[in-house]
Parts: C-alpha cells; sequence; structure tokens
C-alpha cells in the first residue's frame, strides 16, 4: 500500500499559498497552533504519521475532508513466492568416526 500526500495541491485550491497563510488559517478556523517550521514540514514532505487532531484540524482549516490530503493506492502488491525449504542433512556424530548413528 501506497500513500501519496497532497497537502499542497488541497492548499493550492483553497488558495492558500504559503506557510504562513496555512498556519493562520490553523490558528484562526481550528485553533491549533504549530510552528513555521511544522508547517514547512507539512507543506514540503510526506509525514510519516501525524496526530488525528492534526489532521482534523488540516480539514476544518482548509474546509476539506482527509480524501482531499492524502490518496491510498491500494493495488495488491506482489510478493515472490516463498522459496522451497532446503533439506537439511543430519550432522555426523564425532563419536561415531563419521558415520551416522542408526535411530533408536
Amino acid at each position: 500500500m501506497k500513500i501519496r500526500w497532497k497537502l499542497r495541491m488541497a492548499a493550492a485550491q483553497r488558495e492558500v499559498w504559503t506557510g504562513a497563510q496555512l498556519r493562520r488559517l490553523l490558528a484562526e478556523k481550528a485553533g491549533l497552533e504549530l510552528s513555521a517550521a511544522s508547517v514547512s514540514v507539512l507543506l514540503t514532505k510526506e509525514p510519516a504519521q501525524m496526530k488525528l487532531s492534526t489532521l482534523a484540524a488540516l480539514c476544518t482549516a482548509l474546509e476539506c475532508t482527509p480524501n482531499d490530503l492524502f490518496e491510498v493506492d491500494t493495488t495488491p502488491v506482489e510478493r515472490p513466492a516463498p522459496a522451497p525449504r532446503a533439506t537439511v542433512d543430519q550432522p555426523k556424530s564425532a563419536s561415531s568416526g563419521g558415520r551416522s548413528m542408526p535411530p533408536v
């Protein structure tokens, strides 16, 4: 599964072009105070994780849904077939002079 972050596109569709504009909207409409650096990271990088409250604040500020902010590719990933298990030879006992011991 692959996730594509689309915050920049969602912001641009609402004529939010800068981090400062997004930061102001988050504070005014959603009551979320983020640092300029945090907003910059949201706009320039795909987050590995995000608080649900931050996602909700982005949706509130941009008047959108989570579907507008990211896209999930649900195309099944083909996995290679497992390799056949190798058979393991029984180790020869040192006390048997190199011969294997008969089963008991």
